[in-house]
């Protein structure tokens, strides 16, 4: 199955450290209802909501979003 190249994109940035979930809807919003990157890496399981402390709600990557990173070779060291 080939993932959509926004969705890795979203993914490897999510990766990098957790984002609050306000940042994460500031910076992918759309108005563009066919765009829905981050809506569709949250439904394939790439990507979760996790309450952290000292942070709150926050966008974070799954263990299945870390495996589709090491299979497109952009798994960050």
């Amino acid at each position: 199955m080939s993932t959509d190249p926004l969705v890795l994109d979203f993914v490897e940035w999510i990766a990098r450290e957790p984002r609050s979930h306000a940042e994460v809807v500031a910076t992918w919003r759309t108005s563009c209802p066919r765009l829905t990157v981050w809506e569709d890496a949250a439904d394939l399981g790439y990507v979760a909501r996790e309450a952290i402390a000292g942070l709150g709600l926050c966008i974070v990557v799954t263990a299945t979003g870390t495996q589709l990173l090491r299979d497109n070779g952009r798994i960050l060291s």
